[in-house]
């Protein structure tokens, strides 16, 4: 076994990764073909990554011109700690009200850690649902997915 596939995460073991972390990192390709790197808070959506973001933020204006995408959520600080998940693939951007408020309130509920967007209180809603008028939401769709766990070597 190479040293690549001891350290690969199982299907198992990146839905587990996911669902713990709570920022990805997001590359889009600029107009001058330069990448253009952001980081935002998550959700899993239908098994895939999904996030939020303003309508007219410099992602959604690379996403429009050019649907592909990396997306990064790593963690760890000792190179023996070590783990992530890296995604090459396609933007879906998602103008749908209804969908754009479902994604974007459960990144909301997420990013307190709250466990529903009752728990937010009316206040919490209204900031939700006064922000989904503004945003697009994007759900990641993979081509290439790599991982690695670096635990796994010791």
């Amino acid at each position: 076994m190479s040293g690549r596939d001891a350290v690969k995460m199982s299907e198992a073991e990146i839905r587990g990764f996911l669902d713990d972390n709570l920022k990805v990192q997001v590359a889009s390709i600029g107009k001058d073909g330069a990448p253009h790197l952001s980081t935002l808070f998550y959700v899993m959506h239908e098994e895939k990554i999904a996030f939020w973001t303003y309508g007219r933020s410099q992602k959604i204006r690379n996403l429009e011109r050019d649907d592909r995408l990396s997306a990064l959520v790593e963690d760890g600080t000792d190179y023996f700690e070590l783990r992530g998940v890296s995604i090459s693939g396609r933007a879906e951007l998602v103008r749908d009200p209804d969908r754009i408020f479902a994604i974007g309130s459960a990144v909301a509920v997420r990013m307190v850690g709250a466990t529903s967007l009752d728990d937010l209180g009316d206040l919490g809603r209204d900031m939700v649902e006064k922000q989904a008028t503004k945003r697009i939401a994007v759900v990641v769709h993979p081509d290439h997915v790599a991982t690695w766990d670096h635990r796994k070597m010791v």
